[in-house]
């Protein structure tokens, strides 16, 4: 995990991710990486390792939904936390939050407060929603 970690940071990369010696180093911003894995090559995550900057409740859920077996997370919020160990996914991290902030650092994260208290099996059809119309409104401008 620590050279997952090394890279996450040497690379200034949103996170990095590891199954057997495929490593794959990602730049897209909040959770459409791992939106775009799980909804396009889900057989790489199943069993993989992540290092991620920021993992809110969203991205939690997608790591949960794509299989993934260790997580190692510069920020994470406790929602986000709770996700994972009741996946019994491996964590470590360097702070917990109560939240994940907003872009603007004005506010909640806006996939973080979707998901809200909603269990895991409900945040599926959330995070659907919330990546189509992020796209949608990038597309417009």
């Amino acid at each position: 995990m620590q050279t997952l970690i090394d890279l996450l940071h040497a690379e200034a990369c949103s996170c990095v991710i590891r199954n057997g010696t495929d490593v794959r180093i990602f730049k897209q911003r909040g959770v459409a990486d791992l939106y775009d894995l799980y909804t396009g090559d889900p057989t790489f995550t199943a069993g993989a390792e992540i290092a991620d900057k920021v993992v809110g409740k969203g991205a939690a859920a997608l790591i949960r939904l794509g299989g993934i077996r260790a997580v190692y997370a510069d920020v994470i919020s406790e929602p986000a936390a709770a996700l994972l160990a009741e996946g019994g996914i491996g964590l470590t991290f360097g702070q917990k939050v109560p939240h994940i902030v907003n872009r603007r650092g004005d506010g909640f994260c806006p996939l973080e407060t979707a998901c809200g208290e909603l269990p895991f099996e409900a945040l599926w059809p959330v995070i659907q929603n919330f990546v189509k119309t992020q796209r949608a409104a990038e597309a417009g401008h």
